[in-house]
């Protein structure tokens, strides 16, 4: 690369990071004079670059608004951290319903590497290893995240296309309060205006969301997050079984977590940390995992509902007894 041609992607630079540079001070940043900022200023234009002339006092130059244009220059470290950053994001779901997208924007990154850059971090992937396999995440549309996430901030109300997990389609109204990345899928949360009550929707299932007139008020309480595991707890299944277990809830949360189960409040004079009976409440499609997960747990608990799971557990302890005494 030629000096004057680093200079001008130097100016580049320079522009990019934001606010008006006076031409004194991008002639002193580059070691050039006024004459030769301008004639850089050209060469960016000729390039289509969006650069503004600001008059007056303290006038100069900037980038148009809006306008975010390369060259990126990253350091060992950043270019590391971005390319990780997308096979991570990849892995976990956290990508848009463009299944290229994450590998077409690490191969433009490593193209415009310096050589001993990518030589760099191309070991480090050729010898990157994952111990659990890629799954296949259920990825919402682009165009349905952007609508959603400009809802979210600026309280907007929201009309939402959306398939149940019946099937069926229609049209839902919606408050959202806040988008949820969980187990590989994303999630809105929020309230259904119509009948007022907390609503979860996964966002690979909208179809098209478009954003209403007027505003709303976000709820004082739980935020997104637990707003989305609690109605895991709680969301309609075969089976509710309700528990009582012995333990501290740090103990019970281990094994049965909030997306899991639901544990009482304790009273008002229990010390932080102290064990106690917990009532513990879940709905589950199956009971035939619960039996291993109370065991693996250690602590004493009490089936209140339903029967079957009560016996369950006695057919499991039994097994297990027997399966000791073998010599």
């Amino acid at each position: 690369m030629t000096r004057p041609a680093g200079r001008v992607l130097a100016l580049l630079e320079l522009l990019q990071s934001g606010g008006v540079r006076t031409t004194a001070e991008l002639a002193g940043r580059l070691g050039v004079d006024v004459r030769t900022v301008r004639r850089y200023v050209g060469h960016l234009i000729d390039l289509d670059v969006p650069v503004e002339t600001v008059r007056g006092r303290y006038g100069g130059y900037r980038i148009g608004p809006g306008h975010r244009v390369p060259p990126l220059m990253f350091s060992d470290d950043e270019a590391l951290a971005v390319l990780l950053g997308l096979i991570a994001g990849r892995r976990a779901g956290l990508t848009t319903t463009a299944d290229t997208a994450g590998e077409t924007a690490a191969a433009k990154i490593r193209r415009v590497l310096p050589e001993h850059v990518a030589r760099r971090l191309a070991t480090v992937l050729e010898t990157l290893a994952f111990t659990d396999p890629p799954g296949e995440p259920a990825a919402p549309d682009a165009g349905v995240l952007l609508t959603v996430a400009d809802a979210v901030r600026h309280r907007r109300p929201l009309s939402i296309a959306y398939t149940g997990r019946d099937g069926r389609r229609g049209e839902r109204g919606l408050h959202p309060y806040g988008i949820v990345a969980h187990a590989g899928r994303w999630y809105v949360t929020g309230t259904d205006p119509g009948i007022g009550e907390d609503r979860t929707f996964r966002l690979d299932r909208v179809a098209g969301a478009r954003t209403l007139p007027g505003s709303f008020e976000a709820p004082e309480g739980p935020g997104p997050a637990e707003r989305l595991l609690s109605g895991f707890a709680a969301a309609a299944y075969r089976h509710r079984v309700t528990l009582r277990i012995h333990g501290t809830a740090e103990q019970i949360r281990a094994r049965l977590p909030a997306a899991v189960a639901s544990l009482d409040e304790p009273p008002a004079d229990t010390a932080p940390g102290a064990e106690r009976w917990h009532r513990v409440e879940l709905r589950a499609e199956r009971l035939d995992w619960l039996p291993p997960v109370l065991a693996s747990l250690d602590r004493p608990f009490v089936v209140e509902r339903p029967d079957e799971l009560r016996d369950l557990v006695v057919a499991y302890a039994d097994r297990f007894a027997a399966r000791a005494r073998r010599t």
